[in-house]
């Protein structure tokens, strides 16, 4: 990696809700809600990987957010190069 990477440093800014050698997932500092993080600096987890985080945000989301009251939002707006992706509530972006 070159350069400097929030998401690789990780640090504990927000609510921590899991962790293992594979990801971590916290609340977003900017958007307050569930994200997970790939801890491999890549924009393009291999599709079982992408499984298997998208599986520990469904736990985390749904008992943060409520079970089924949430959608993964993988589009990476602020950190394009490092994938993560966010658990996020219906009509997020069109809230008041």
């Amino acid at each position: 990696m070159s350069g400097h990477c929030d998401l690789c440093e990780a640090a504990v800014i927000t609510k921590r809700h899991y962790e293992d050698a594979i990801c971590w997932i916290a609340d977003c500092e900017i958007c307050q809600v569930p994200m997970v993080v790939w801890r491999e600096h890549n924009p393009t987890p291999p599709d079982l990987v992408k499984h298997e985080l998208h599986e520990r945000l469904g736990e985390v989301a749904d008992e943060a957010l409520g079970e089924g009251n949430w959608t993964i939002d993988d589009h990476m707006r602020n950190i394009p190069d490092h994938y993560h992706a966010h658990a996020r509530r219906p009509y997020f972006w069109g809230r008041p």
